[in-house]
């Protein structure tokens, strides 16, 4: 009771609070991040391997096992590894413990892979070390096609030019594209010349490495110039390629056109993208740390007009997923359900107390608690996502409990006659135990939550504190703001209250009549309910 008290004593201070919490909820709406999901952050670091031509057998042995090894001796905190070898590919998945700075972990796993790549077979390159976040899904995918446009020019279009742009938009990270076909400089050899004229495909390989090295010539100065000495080691056409020698056999020389074709072509493709039963690309865009979804979405769509002015018209961006449509419903689903929530309370309140000044006060304590609950959220670094939202639905049904019974109650009192003061506090008085239970017990279903671990931990937790917070916040406002508003919006209508049915209709306005109207037909009905039971 004290804190009812003290409301009503300090009516102004809690006014101000409660427009200090609209206007950090305010603050806080347009800053908080937006996401699909919550931040999954799980301790788990990914070393991937590459040696193209190596088999399987050879890669485990060679690369996955030394490097697997090499992690357990300078790796901290390791709490397990995972690996799978292909052909080629070797992918070790290194598993923490809880609490373990990840950042940390990726810089000693990038060091000690430095090191241990000298032991690996010659050519071996450093391993691709990635963070794992399984909320790191891609956010939008843009399909790319276009009448006349090649596998070929499309990926070139993806990776060269629309990539580059796409990664100026702040938090958005776009990935190599997928589908086309990557330009590359391809040597087509002709086995049967070959044979006939007793080369290898390594002397073909060895002639045009050795024969179109890239080297640095410097610089000569003559007189008071200095000039930049170019080679002409490295063809500038492709086909030029074509005349290097191979081998000499007698007086005869072997060119790679008697062996080989080379031609400006794309590397060998494994994978494949259809859009629209026609061959095209398709780049995906995630986000980069606590960015929002929201507004990295908006912001690509907005600037994409502009990026595709410089490129070449015959080419055709489809939107083919935008995740941004999940959160956005979600955002939607909270707003239909607090608007839902609050015309059915008004309906309620206006029918059983015939109060609008009540509607108004309970309307007002509902959207106050939900901004209490995203100022918190906002604080302790959280994200607007389907579970956080999902929390404040589950809620809305909750908060409309403290503050109906409350202002009911109070109702009641001044139906007896009480004072306006003495009827706040009996009101609040006789219903502070069970509402704090209630609210207490409601609050205690998601304690469990904070002993979950894993995955399901970053997924239930900010859903859990969504409903805690705004049902804590809820019932102290029940406790503070409402006494305050009762004080001061319903004294002029305590006449009301105390005549009842008496009331003139010069006195009642048309809510109290029809309030009047339904209170009898209710009591009718409730009085026939009561008869047929009996019978």
């Amino acid at each position: 009771m004290w804190i009812v008290k003290l409301a009503l004593r300090r009516p102004y201070t809690f006014v101000a609070a409660a427009i200090f919490i609209a206007i950090l909820g305010g603050v806080a709406i347009v800053r908080i991040p937006t996401d699909i999901l919550p931040d999954i952050n799980i301790p788990v670091v990914s070393a991937i391997w590459q040696y193209r031509g190596l088999s399987a057998d050879e890669m485990e042995k060679r690369i996955t096992t030394q490097s697997e090894r090499s992690f357990t001796t300078t790796v901290n905190d390791i709490e397990h590894i995972e690996s799978q070898t292909l052909a080629g590919i070797g992918v070790i998945k290194v598993f923490f413990h809880p609490g373990t700075p990840v950042d940390a972990a990726v810089a000693q796993m990038t060091a000690i892979s430095q090191t241990v790549t000298r032991q690996m077979p010659p050519g071996a390159t450093p391993p691709l070390i990635l963070r794992f976040n399984a909320s790191s899904v891609p956010i939008l995918q843009l399909g790319l096609g276009g009448q006349g446009l090649s596998e070929q020019a499309l990926y070139d279009i993806g990776s060269n030019f629309l990539r580059t742009q796409l990664a100026t938009v702040q938090g958005a990270s776009v990935l190599q594209p997928a589908g086309g076909k990557a330009r590359q400089i391809m040597v087509d050899l002709n086995p049967e010349a070959l044979y006939a004229r007793g080369v290898s495909p390594a002397d073909v390989s060895l002639a045009i490495n050795a024969q179109s090295p890239i080297l640095p010539a410097g610089t000569a100065k003559l007189g008071d110039r200095e000039y930049n000495v170019r080679l002409n080691n490295s063809p500038d056409v492709v086909e030029l390629l074509n005349e290097v020698p191979v081998r000499q056999q007698g007086d005869a020389t072997v060119f790679v056109r008697d062996v080989a074709q080379v031609r400006d072509g794309g590397a060998v493709q494994i994978n494949v993208v259809r859009q629209d039963g026609r061959r095209g690309v398709l780049v995906s865009i995630l986000k980069t740390g606590k960015a929002s979804t929201l507004d990295i979405v908006q912001k690509i769509k907005r600037e994409l007009p502009r990026f595709l002015s410089t490129l070449p018209p015959e080419l055709d961006v489809r939107l083919l997923l935008d995740q941004s449509l999940f959160v956005r419903a979600s955002i939607n689903a909270v707003l239909y359900e607090a608007l839902m929530a609050a015309i059915l309370v008004s309906l309620m309140i206006l029918l059983f107390l015939g109060s609008g000044r009540s509607t108004l006060i309970v309307c007002t304590s509902i959207p106050l608690s939900i901004l209490t609950s995203l100022i918190l959220l906002y604080l302790l670094g959280e994200t607007l996502n389907v579970m956080t939202l999902g929390g404040l639905a589950l809620a809305i049904g909750i908060l409309v409990d403290e503050a109906t019974v409350e202002i009911e109650n109070i109702h009641r009192n001044l139906a007896m006659g009480k004072s306006i003061i003495r009827a706040v506090l009996d009101g609040a008085q006789e219903i502070a135990v069970p509402a704090f239970v209630s609210a207490l017990s409601i609050s205690i279903v998601f304690a469990p939550v904070v002993l979950l671990r894993g995955t399901a931990r970053y997924l239930f937790q900010p859903l859990a504190m969504a409903v805690v917070f705004a049902i804590l916040a809820s019932w102290v406002l029940s406790r503070t703001l409402i006494p305050t508003m009762v004080r001061y919006m319903l004294k002029s209508q305590l006449h009301l209250y105390r005549q009842g049915e008496g009331v003139s209709g010069s006195q009642a306005g048309p809510v109290w009549r029809f309030h009047l109207r339904f209170m009898r037909g209710f009591e009718a009905f409730r009085e026939s309910c009561r008869a047929a039971l009996h019978l």
